[in-house]
């Protein structure tokens, strides 16, 4: 398949769990104990052609309406969100806001759209694989999703005892046990933590509300899985305050993905460039770290 399917999942879980918290409101229910770190990817030393616009007469930006907070429709009917603002913000860096236009399809219309030129760059999640690269040039990612470890507030975790860099003999936990890790079963985050973390005790869990009520009630002594996800739980009244992230963030493309970019057809490669760029200035301008906290106030790093 051409989507993203790790984002697919995370697509229906949010949409289950995360509209109400997203659309009434972006600022957190509870707050973290850390200042959230902001992602960074271009180099502020990094010499990146200037873009050309003049020729631009008009830049159609596809994306979808039900994946909060990356797309969706707030509650005056209005088309917002992560990649909608970010998008709008590239085109203002270009100076060419005027010729810009942000549409939004179902999930499973947009290769077709591109195809047919009913828009120009897709800002919505495709997977960045071989069989993909085939049909779509890819921009630099704007955004990894990295695993993360939470556990409760109240515990005092070293992580290195997982990697067997240290034993467990510290004081809540006792000499030789292992630590026990709540996942989602049969995921690449679950394949990620039995490579990473050899001494742990992976448990696996069917879904995320089992997963979640294991760490409250102190079945397992960590989880491990999706920062964004995590993020969101942390936020809300289910997770009430009760937990932390401790440790990461762990990126790996070989489990992970490369991240969220922007997709064009293979015959647009002067727009890529001029994509490339303007995300290039987000960075530098500092424009990307303030839509990356609007929509992710308590980060995912």
């Amino acid at each position: 398949m051409l989507l993203y399917t790790y984002i697919s999942l995370l697509q229906k879980s949010l949409l289950n769990t995360l509209l109400a918290i997203v659309i009434v409101a972006i600022v957190p229910v509870y707050s973290m104990a850390q200042s959230p770190v902001t992602p960074n990817y271009f180099d502020s030393q990094e010499r990146i052609p200037i873009a050309d616009v003049r020729n631009i007469d008009r830049l159609r930006f596809l994306t979808t309406v039900d994946f909060p907070p990356f797309s969706f429709l707030d509650e005056n009917g209005r088309l917002t969100g992560f990649h909608v603002d970010l998008a709008r913000n590239i085109c203002s860096a270009l100076n060419i806001i005027d010729q810009c236009q942000i549409q939004a399809l179902e999930w499973k219309d947009l290769p077709e759209a591109i195809k047919t030129r009913q828009g120009d760059a897709i800002i919505a999640g495709f997977a960045i694989s071989a069989e993909a690269r085939q049909s779509y040039l890819f921009s630099r990612s704007y955004l990894e999703l990295p695993a993360r470890f939470i556990a409760r507030n109240s515990d005092d975790i070293d992580l290195s005892v997982l990697s067997g860099v240290t034993k467990p003999d510290g004081p809540v936990w006792q000499k030789n046990e292992l630590l026990k890790v709540g996942v989602i079963g049969n995921s690449a985050h679950e394949a990620m933590l039995k490579d990473w973390f050899p001494i742990s005790e992976p448990v696996a869990f069917e879904d995320r509300t089992a997963l979640y009520q294991a760490l409250k009630s102190g079945e397992v002594n960590l989880l491990f899985g999706d920062g964004l996800q995590f993020s969101f739980w942390l936020s809300g009244d289910d997770a009430a305050g009760c937990c932390q992230f401790v440790g990461g963030p762990y990126l790996s493309q070989y489990y992970l993905g490369e991240g969220l970019a922007i997709a064009v057809s293979k015959e647009n490669a002067d727009l890529l460039k001029t994509l490339n760029y303007g995300l290039s200035l987000l960075g530098k301008n500092g424009s990307f770290t303030e839509i990356y906290l609007r929509y992710f106030p308590n980060g995912i790093y």
